[in-house]
């Protein structure tokens, strides 16, 4: 051991988030749908049944935390990968010592692997015989849908868990907790005002790692009173997190962002970008801004101008990518576009009407001739000799595709406004029913 070791606890070293890290499931934050005394995961973990598994969720909500949890508990070897940094080598010993330890010692090993998303199909391939036979648990933890990003033959192998960002309360908590912990904070009896707290909470955006991260920068860096005592304020935590705090109170906020959005409905382009800087400059994510910009371009714009949605989502892409100021500037370009764009709420009432009809009705008598018939009996595969392909008939053909039960249900009615006049011209073309609105419809209430 060298001067440099006898000076430097590698305990001391780790980041605050590794401290705190949950050891068990009744220290595990959040996800309480998934891990909540009695759920499917719970009792699985406990008795040791554990097949295969995704962790699918934001950044710091708790995906490799709960899989070092199930590691310890069921007492079996942990093994950890990353996508990026590993190749097919690294996998197959990982596979060989697992299948040692499990002949020699009856020993499981768990496999974890993380942004599992970036396997590859030949990375993805030297794993499915090892989870086929069991002699790997695995677990694979990304951020992104793994029915999208990931090989559809290890996806339809594991159970997929989709984890959810946390709530202000449990990483207020876990930050309270963090600074009374004689594994956290406890040795630097630092002090931090409840308006700290709940800024460093509120604007980790859910990821329980940031929000220590700032708490322990806040901390660390805060120089002690005159009595060697450390107070982290409001200030601090604001450098801590490089976030200001709303320079209005709560209420005034979701007034403005309410006005906002009316705005943007009430097609009022000067109004909406007045609102949308005024939360801004009061300290608002202007993330938040561009999210509600894409549910308006659907819910109040929607078929009137679909090119609505395209430019939102863009203006969303680009502030990511770029950030402000530059990012400002695609925002208030959707901003205009989405209030100058003909307004429908068609799609919000149809997809409540097909949400209401599927919860309470809900007819699975799909019509023979449209149901699969690759494996289906001989009466399915010769009812779908009965279906009718549109390309055959020139693109549209007459026939019925809901169920008995719902066969007359409407969900979507074109308004004859913007683009929507030429979705009632086509299905007028083609001899579809007519079910353009003659008379504003009702839509959903709003606040």
């Amino acid at each position: 051991m060298d001067l440099f070791d006898l000076n430097n606890n590698e305990y001391e070293a780790k980041p605050l988030a590794d401290k705190m890290r949950a050891n068990s499931l009744d220290e595990f934050i959040g996800q309480s749908h998934i891990v909540a005394e009695g759920s499917l995961l719970r009792r699985a973990i406990k008795l040791d049944r554990l097949g295969s598994c995704i962790f699918w969720g934001p950044p710091g909500c708790g995906k490799t935390t709960l899989a070092n949890i199930i590691a310890a508990t069921t007492h079996g070897n942990f093994v950890k990968l990353n996508a990026v940094q590993s190749g097919v080598s690294d996998v197959k010993k990982a596979v060989e010592d697992a299948r040692n330890s499990l002949k020699m010692y009856n020993k499981k090993t768990y496999l974890l692997l993380d942004e599992c998303h970036r396997f590859n199909k030949t990375q993805s391939d030297s794993l499915l015989p090892a989870i086929e036979q069991g002699t790997i648990v695995f677990i694979g933890s990304t951020t992104e849908n793994p029915y999208a990003s990931m090989t559809p033959a290890i996806v339809s192998r594991c159970r997929v868990f989709e984890f959810k960002r946390l709530s202000d309360e449990e990483i207020l908590g876990a930050l309270e907790k963090a600074l009374s912990s004689r594994k956290g904070l406890y040795a630097y009896k630092a002090q931090c005002d409840e308006a700290a707290l709940r800024h460093i909470a509120q604007m980790s955006a859910g990821d329980l790692r940031t929000a220590y991260n700032a708490l322990e920068l806040a901390v660390l860096t805060t120089p002690p009173d005159s009595e060697g005592k450390i107070h982290v304020t409001l200030a601090d935590a604001e450098q801590s997190i490089q976030r200001k705090a709303l320079s209005y109170n709560e209420d005034t906020y979701y007034d403005l962002l309410s006005a906002f959005c009316k705005s943007l409905r009430g097609s009022d382009s000067n109004a909406a970008l007045y609102y949308a800087f005024r939360l801004i400059e009061g300290g608002c994510d202007p993330m938040i801004i561009l999210r509600r910009l894409v549910a308006h371009a659907s819910e109040d714009v929607g078929m009137a101008d679909p090119n609505a949605l395209v430019v939102a989502t863009s203006a969303m892409y680009a502030f990511e990518k770029m950030g402000a100021p530059e990012g400002l500037i695609p925002m208030s370009n959707a901003i205009i576009y989405v209030c100058e764009a003909e307004k429908s709420n068609s799609v919000i009432i149809a997809m409540d009407g097909a949400k209401r009809a599927a919860k309470e009705i809900r007819d699975d008598n799909i019509p023979p001739y449209l149901m699969d018939n690759t494996f289906g009996d001989t009466a399915t595969k010769a009812q779908s000799k009965n279906y009718k392909y549109p390309h055959n008939y020139g693109g549209y053909v007459r026939q019925q595709y809901l169920p008995d039960s719902l066969k007359d249900e409407v969900f979507y009615r074109p308004q004859g406004r913007g683009y929507e006049k030429t979705v009632a011209e086509t299905r007028k073309r083609k001899g579809m029913r007519d079910d353009t609105l003659s008379s504003p419809p009702e839509g959903r209430p709003h606040p």
